[in-house]
């Protein structure tokens, strides 16, 4: 099975004939890339069109997040599976309304659910009500941007739950993104960003269009159909993991940097939720349709797949909901 190959120090990538080194003043790293499934750059790197050329051979994606750990863009490579009339089904589920409409509901229902398991799972109680009487709204919801309030009003309600059982130094307070002002917002922006970014890479290896989506507009500046995809997976792949890495003491306050009225994690601190969060995508479930075990990740393709089967009118898509 291929991995992910992460590169979180300063440096240049180098091509020498058919293997890519990464290079810096301390070593000399060749990239097993017949093994590589995606390349994420925290550092700063360096890297010539030989390079890029050979991973668009080999089918290879490259994300760039800055030094802030925010996503910056990516190498995305020819597409190598086009379905011209997947496309059509999928701008034509964008241009109307009710099958749209359907979709983002979907993705925001999907969102909920997995949310109320986590507060079952942190028991946490009494929110849970509360999410219901939001999420009831949807029935009558009509137009996108009133799913996106009920999307936004149930996370409120969801993350400033968790402060009463998160520790002082990691409290939540409020959402704050661009840039994060605290511990917990500098580990969430930094996970939303790897899950968006590991979306993006499964959605290459199937034949959708990541720039038509249905709940976030679609933009020329960003792939934002992950976007839709990531809020069904949030709550089980980042947001438990920053609950581990906290309540484990793996992530202390010593890995981040507080910069003016900005709190971001320091090379250290990447490192560490870098090698955690690829531990949680190689994570496995039995699944129940399957009836195999499958990776974290893997759920992320098979989201995808479903989407396509709904888009071509085979099967009424549902979203994923975590049973554990």
């Amino acid at each position: 099975m291929k991995k992910n190959f992460y590169i979180t120090q300063d440096g240049i990538l180098k091509r020498r004939e058919n293997t890519i080194y990464f290079v810096n003043k301390d070593k000399r790293v060749p990239i097993p890339i017949e093994q590589i499934h995606t390349i994420y750059i925290t550092g700063n790197v360096t890297l010539s069109s030989q390079v890029l050329r050979l991973l668009s051979q080999k089918k290879i994606e490259v994300h760039i997040f800055n030094k802030h750990g925010f996503y910056t863009g990516s190498f995305y490579p020819r597409e190598k599976y086009v379905s011209g009339s997947l496309i059509i089904k999928q701008a034509e589920h964008y241009l109307n309304y009710q099958k749209r409409i359907y979709l983002a509901k979907s993705f925001v229902r999907g969102a909920a659910l997995n949310i109320k398991k986590n507060l079952a799972y942190f028991k946490i109680s009494g929110v849970s009500n509360e999410i219901d009487l939001i999420l009831a709204e949807m029935d009558s919801a009509t137009s996108i941007s009133e799913i996106m309030n009920i999307e936004a009003r149930i996370r409120i309600k969801y993350y400033e739950s968790l402060d009463s059982i998160l520790p002082e130094d990691f409290s939540y307070v409020r959402r704050t993104r661009q840039p994060p002002e605290n511990r917990f917002n500098a580990l969430l922006s930094f996970l939303n960003s790897l899950l968006y970014s590991t979306i993006l890479a499964e959605l290459y290896h199937t034949q959708l269009n990541p720039t038509i989506s249905y709940l976030h507009e679609p933009s020329e500046r960003r792939f934002s159909l992950a976007y839709d995809i990531s809020e069904i997976f949030k709550p089980f792949i980042v947001d438990r993991l920053i609950f581990y890495l906290i309540n484990k003491r793996i992530i202390k306050t010593t890995h981040f940097i507080d910069d003016l009225n900005a709190c971001l994690l320091n090379s250290e601190g990447k490192r560490i939720v870098l090698r955690y969060y690829d531990d949680r995508l190689k994570s496995t479930i039995k699944h129940k349709t399957l009836n195999r075990s499958v990776s974290y990740q893997f759920l992320i393709r098979l989201e995808a797949y479903k989407l396509i089967k709904h888009l071509l009118g085979l099967k009424v898509y549902k979203p994923f909901v975590i049973w554990w």
